[in-house]
């Protein structure tokens, strides 16, 4: 049973359990894809039984990564199939625990309003912005917003994080920004601000079937 329920690896060279982060990435952007697929059948269909059946796996899934163990879980395991030529990048499995939690609490509420409540209000929809938030960083940044809470409430030190966040270290050069790429960003902003307030009457306008496929599909 020792062998069944765990959380994290023992890796020769690190001192604690740790997990693969490359393969928890992966699996936050499955999970990201998924939810945002769904609310997108919300918001313009007026469709919610995609969202159900996508929060009833992400609240499964994430059971399973806590209370059993994440080898388990389904997305990780897919994860691991997607990322298994690369080289793993370790991380302390306790902090991606204490994440992972906070997923089973947020998980567990929108279970209960969607799926046994069968109700929505503005708690689901700012849980499930706040998911998404979660799973893009995770994914996208490799920042793991709910990791940055634990230093916080438990005193000791979180060790090996993404990206070594957690240890003390000067930029190289490459990881600074100048004040010219800092303008560049500035004006592109403003650039983008500029084009919707000059052309935004003429971007709201229906695009019309170049070739007419649409129309000769209809008349038959």
């Amino acid at each position: 049973m020792s062998k069944v329920i765990g959380f994290g690896e023992r890796v020769e060279g690190y001192a604690i359990p740790v997990l693969n982060e490359r393969e928890i990435r992966a699996a936050a952007g499955l999970l990201f894809v998924a939810v945002f697929l769904s609310l997108m059948f919300v918001l313009f269909k007026a469709d919610f039984v995609p969202i159900k059946y996508v929060v009833t796996m992400f609240l499964t899934d994430f059971i399973i990564r806590v209370f059993i163990n994440p080898r388990y879980s389904p997305t990780l395991i897919v994860g691991r199939l997607i990322v298994g030529n690369q080289t793993p990048e370790y991380v302390g499995a306790a902090p991606k625990k204490f994440a992972w939690i906070i997923g089973v609490t947020l998980a567990s509420i929108m279970f209960i309003f969607l799926v046994v409540v069968n109700s929505f209000s503005p708690i689901t929809g700012i849980i499930c912005l706040t998911c998404l938030i979660f799973l893009f960083c995770e994914s996208a940044f490799g920042i793991c917003l709910g990791c940055k809470f634990y230093p916080l409430l438990y005193k000791e030190r979180a060790q090996y994080c993404p990206g070594e966040v957690c240890d003390v270290k000067t930029r190289q050069d490459i990881q600074k920004t100048s004040r010219t790429q800092m303008l560049i960003l500035a004006g592109f902003v403003a650039y983008i601000l500029l084009t919707v307030a000059v052309l935004n009457e003429n971007y709201s306008r229906r695009p019309y079937d170049l070739f007419g496929i649409r129309t000769s599909t209809q008349s038959r």
